[in-house]
């Protein structure tokens, strides 16, 4: 099962066919800016590998498109959490500072209740111990 098919193209003038392992020769048709294109018929089955390549390309771009799409919504994604923690960041700054300036204005009057406070359980504890031995 031998075809032709005629495809336009630059002429070729004079060269000889040239003919490819795969079974497809080409060769001048007089003066036109044709070029003839046989198939042996033993590799008559390229158009379906033709077809099935074509499937493979448009299931590989289509892999690609889902990849891209997936990509930029990891993007996306990653783009908003760092948002998100440069503001928790931000805030636990804020309360550290405010943390800080409340420990240095409330610290000196703390140490001192901290202080009463000891010295009153240590003059309960005292007195106990001294009633407890009458």
């Amino acid at each position: 099962m031998a075809s032709n098919f005629n495809r336009a193209g630059p002429s070729y003038g004079g060269a000889s066919p040239y003919r490819s392992q795969e079974g497809l020769s080409t060769r001048p048709v007089g003066g036109s800016d044709e070029i003839q294109l046989q198939i042996d018929p033993m590799h008559g089955d390229l158009d379906d590998e033709i077809g099935g390549l074509r499937n493979q390309v448009r299931q590989l771009r289509n892999v690609a498109q889902d990849i891209h799409t997936e990509a930029k919504f990891q993007n996306d994604f990653l783009n908003q959490l760092q948002m998100i923690m440069i503001k928790a960041e931000a805030g636990v700054k804020n309360n550290v500072r405010r943390l800080n300036k409340s420990i240095v204005q409330y610290g000196s009057r703390n140490v001192m209740h901290v202080i009463a406070f000891a010295l009153l359980v240590f003059f309960i504890v005292y007195m106990l111990s001294k009633m407890s031995r009458r």
